[in-house]
């Protein structure tokens, strides 16, 4: 049972260390998004956050998030949701209506389902490169070595527009080193957008120049088992 009240503090709380690592970096707190990971939290979970103003959100899977994101998105329509999982190519229909930003672009078979999507659609979700900074074998993402090829075949042979890059670092390295890394990618490619950072390590993300962080648990406690 999620606490509505732990929700709200927990969110104040990760707002407030968002703004302090920001400071401390010189930058403005307002150019870090925070991204509330709502993956497995019901529609009730999620309430306490949208009545205290938080508006960008996270999902993993999906078919999760068609089931209870149009209800909860008729009664805040300015909501911006995130996919942050991992994506079949045979579900990029559905994310190309479903969401405002689609984080896990990294293969070539996925840019193109998404590239038709994208035209039949007439709606185009920002789009994020996850790049797979420690070349995890069981990991998603493009490994280090190969995004320039994969940007350029993004934009030149399904004429897709990335405007960003995304990382999940291994669990036992230590980030900032993961985080510098697609810094120097982002910005070798002009790219504006850098998702990294989770709840354990938002505050160094944000030393290395995120602009947006994807906090889940800090905010909605323990998660629930999937269904």
């Amino acid at each position: 049972m999620i606490d509505p009240d732990a929700v709200t503090a927990n969110l104040a709380q990760v707002r407030a260390e968002i703004a302090r690592a920001a400071a401390d970096s010189e930058r403005d707190p307002g150019s870090v998004a925070l991204v509330a990971v709502s993956k497995t939290i019901p529609p009730e979970g999620i309430l306490p956050a949208l009545a205290a103003g938080q508006r960008v959100f996270g999902e993993n899977y999906v078919q999760e998030a068609r089931a209870k994101w149009p209800a909860l998105r008729a009664q805040h329509p300015d909501v911006a949701l995130h996919l942050i999982g991992p994506l079949q190519s045979n579900k990029a229909r559905d994310a190309v209506e479903l969401f405002d930003v689609i984080q896990s672009l990294d293969r070539t078979s996925l840019a193109a389902a998404l590239a038709r999507e994208i035209q039949r659609a007439g709606r185009r979700p920002l789009l994020m490169v996850q790049v797979n900074t420690g070349d995890e074998p069981q990991k998603g993402g493009v490994s280090p070595g190969a995004v320039d090829a994969f940007l350029a075949a993004c934009a030149g042979t399904y004429g897709l527009t990335v405007e960003g890059l995304m990382c999940i670092p291994p669990a036992e390295d230590p980030p900032s080193a993961h985080f510098g890394l697609l810094h120097a990618i982002a910005e070798r490619h002009g790219l504006r957008h850098l998702s990294m950072g989770m709840s354990a390590d938002y505050p160094a993300a944000i030393q290395m120049g995120a602009t947006h962080v994807r906090v889940g648990s800090a905010i909605f406690g323990a998660r629930p088992a999937r269904a």
